[in-house]
């Protein structure tokens, strides 16, 4: 009886390997604040250009241009670190 009751403790505290298999250690790119801060920087750069008169299109469309390069260096840094170990295809996954 108690070997049989140490024995289900065990299996309810061990991790388990389909939960381990399908989590990530980064999240979505568009669960991220970097994601939002990029969108708030760019809203802000576009609306910059249109009220002001020193901020042309050119220069305004190579700071979006900047940014959005900026946010996907950022993003590759912090998925190079990370493994991806739910399997084949992560865009069809299937969270139960």
């Amino acid at each position: 009886m108690a070997a049989t009751e140490a024995a289900e403790r065990r299996r309810m505290h061990a991790p388990s390997t389909e939960a381990s298999r399908t989590q990530d250690e980064t999240k979505q790119a568009f669960k991220t604040t970097e994601f939002f801060a990029m969108v708030g920087v760019i809203l802000a750069i576009l609306i910059a250009t249109a009220v002001s008169d020193s901020l042309n299109d050119v220069r305004a469309w190579t700071l979006v241009a900047a940014v959005a390069i900026g946010y996907i260096v950022s993003r590759g840094l912090a998925k190079s670190g990370s493994k991806y170990t739910g399997g084949d295809d992560p865009l069809n996954r299937s969270d139960k």
